[in-house]
């Protein structure tokens, strides 16, 4: 089951594994270059794969050597990209994601500030690579025009990335970032009709989505949601958490998106327990295809996330230190130990480097 082919709307997918989206900070002065092409070339065994989180706009780039989406330099470095994986017969969305207040100015673009729903400090440090370890910045509160630059920001590198040849793209409202800190109360203290209420703090992922549908087509379009998540110091039990993302996934059903990919913070970032099944609240809403994982290792791992009512499963740091992960599963062989000390670091050691079945 987890090896046969998927319709995932209008693209045949190989098989329902998933790489996930997995920040590397290899694209020097955030533009995707060749490594990177080898990079996911060698991963082309995944169903879908769908890449590290790329920012739309300048003021997305919250972290050190993280690709973008806005300039042609970058779009052109993403053409090379597409091809590689293309030529091998795979299938990847481009994950959009704007940084928001988990940013620094040493990482930014001269002329670009932190911006986040609110004026709302994270706690926390990021990696520079002139500074090393820092806090974040305070970011500024947006305004409406910031709002309605964002949208836009979205729309136009999904349109630039498919074009360019992408098979879709990923808006990204989990982990802390942007539009998660829209959805959470915990950073998201404004007045007006993006905040308070569960609607109004749900109201910029929709129209994003909705305004990414339109230019796009629905097929090409997922989001990534992490309900109950507490990663990039956001609450993870407010009160209406459960009701939120029911009202989500019911609203993205209009919208006929291509998935619902759904983060379980528990393995990666230690997260606490779910408090109810979000994942089957959310499918019951949405009534499409479900991506979930969370410490996926194997073919039996993999089945058990679907019999929890994924339709496919996302796997994330084994598909690091195994490019040929899915020839591994097959054949129940034994995988490759994870480098920890190369995950962020320029460089192609431990990134193009971890050996396959063939050599």
């Amino acid at each position: 089951m987890i090896l046969d082919s998927f319709k995932l709307k209008n693209t045949l997918l190989n098989n329902r594994i998933v790489m996930a989206p997995l920040t590397r900070s290899r694209a020097i002065n955030n533009i995707p270059n060749e490594l990177m092409a080898e990079y996911y070339g060698q991963r082309a065994n995944a169903g879908l794969i769908i890449t590290e989180g790329t920012s739309p706009s300048a003021n997305g780039l919250g972290y050190a050597r993280i690709p973008g989406a806005f300039s042609d330099a970058q779009i052109d470095g993403w053409k090379k990209i597409f091809k590689s994986v293309h030529e091998k017969g795979g299938k990847i969305f481009v994950q959009l994601m704007h940084c928001g207040r988990i940013a620094v100015s040493y990482n930014l673009p001269k002329g670009s500030v932190a911006i986040a729903p609110s004026a709302v400090l994270a706690v926390g440090e990021i990696h520079t690579d002139s500074k090393g370890m820092v806090g974040h910045d305070l970011p500024k509160e947006m305004t409406l025009s910031d709002i309605e630059q964002v949208q836009e920001d979205y729309v136009n590198a999904a349109i630039k990335l498919t074009k360019a040849g992408a098979d879709g793209v990923e808006i990204h409202a989990a982990n802390g970032y942007l539009l998660n800190q829209f959805l959470n109360p915990k950073s998201n203290l404004r007045q007006d009709n993006y905040g308070g209420t569960l609607e109004n703090r749900c109201r910029l992922v929709l129209e994003i989505a909705n305004k990414t549908v339109q230019a796009i087509g629905s097929d090409k379009v997922g989001i990534r949601f992490s309900p109950y998540g507490a990663f990039n110091d956001l609450e993870p039990y407010h009160n209406d958490v459960e009701d939120q993302f029911l009202y989500l996934a019911k609203n993205l059903k209009t919208l006929d998106l291509a998935y619902i990919h759904i983060v379980d913070q528990r393995a990666a970032f230690d997260a606490p327990d779910f408090k109810t099944d979000i994942l089957r609240t959310i499918k019951n809403g949405f009534e499409g295809t479900i991506i979930s994982g969370g410490n996926v290792q194997s073919i039996e791992d993999a089945e058990k996330v679907i019999k929890k009512g994924a339709d496919l499963v996302y796997v994330g740091r084994q598909f690091i230190s195994n490019p040929d992960l899915i020839s591994r599963f097959k054949n129940k062989s034994e995988l490759n130990d994870l480098d920890p000390n190369t995950l962020y670091t320029p460089g192609k050691e431990g990134y193009t480097d971890y050996s396959t079945l063939t050599t």
